[in-house]
């Protein structure tokens, strides 16, 4: 059953390779299923079933994700430009279906992207291209590190993670008024509980911006807060950066008992590094994962 199942996985991730390199052609289902050497009758059920997501959404995802790319550049074209090339026959149709995705439009996300919702807007293109991409992680990806203490500002999301967005959203809206860029002050995530608890009302975690920045009083929504320092196992994550859970497992599992080392009372958490690493680019997101060490 192993080869059947790799050869059906290979004509998938040709289709994908195929997308990626052709976003400006025909993309439809005879041409497609034609890549995958699939009926085109059954492509679309088969393609959905594979990748929890439909071909004509994953098409537009990736095609509205290059011309994010494009937008962002230093010699971004005209609008009109990007939105022909991304497949529309109009502009105005292009920047509804750009705001609806990524909640800014073309000319703004141009003049100043807000990476935050654009990582939450491909989450769904980025777990598809996950579902035939297994990560392994061995001991030499992990490195030991003193980090220092970190002044931060929490909002807390206590509950439902099916109710993150709304607490993510309110964190967006506060980190850009108090004029803290994603670029400029780091991001960390505290995870207070597993991804997926028994319980769904039991999931805890803390969304924190790096500031020494005071909080007002009346504040009811964020806290001021430290990241500690110390001894932390890192590792970096490059693939599916929304889902973390893997990578954590690997630590706890694999990692922590071959190492000798022994977990710090305070919780996993990671920092999202938007252009830190020498030749990403802003959108080539980079988490770190920090086990904290006594």
């Amino acid at each position: 059953m192993k080869a059947p199942l790799e050869n059906y996985h290979a004509r998938m991730q040709r289709v994908l390779d195929h997308i990626d390199q052709h976003l400006d052609d025909d993309l439809g289902l005879d041409v497609l299923s034609g890549v995958a050497a699939f009926s085109k009758y059954h492509f679309h059920r088969q393609f959905a079933s594979t990748f929890g997501v439909s071909v004509h959404r994953y098409v537009q995802l990736a095609r509205l994700k290059h011309a994010s790319h494009r937008l962002a550049s230093k010699d971004a074209p005209s609008v009109t430009d990007v939105a022909m090339d991304a497949g529309y026959d109009a502009p105005d149709a292009f920047a509804r279906a750009f705001r609806q995705r990524l909640g800014q439009s073309p000319s703004s996300f141009r003049k100043s992207p807000d990476w935050a919702p654009w990582l939450a807007a491909f989450g769904p293109l980025n777990n598809a291209r996950s579902k035939l991409m297994q990560i392994t992680y061995t001991h030499d990806d992990v490195t030991i590190r003193d980090v220092p203490p970190t002044p931060v500002a929490i909002i807390e999301h206590r509950g439902d993670r099916a109710t993150l967005g709304d607490t993510i959203e309110r964190f967006i809206a506060w980190r850009k008024a108090a004029g803290l860029s994603p670029e400029t002050s780091p991001t960390f995530n505290v995870f207070r509980s597993e991804r997926t608890p028994a319980i769904p009302a039991d999931y805890s975690m803390d969304l924190c911006v790096g500031t020494d920045l005071p909080i007002a009083p009346d504040d009811a929504q964020m806290k001021p807060g430290v990241i500690p320092g110390g001894r932390c196992a890192v590792l970096r994550v490059f693939h599916d950066t929304h889902n973390l859970e893997p990578a954590a497992l690997f630590l706890y599992r694999d990692w922590l008992p071959a190492s000798g080392e022994d977990a710090r009372d305070f919780p996993i958490y990671c920092q999202r590094h938007f252009s830190l690493f020498p030749g990403a680019q802003v959108h080539d997101v980079v988490v770190e994962l920090f086990l904290p060490l006594k």
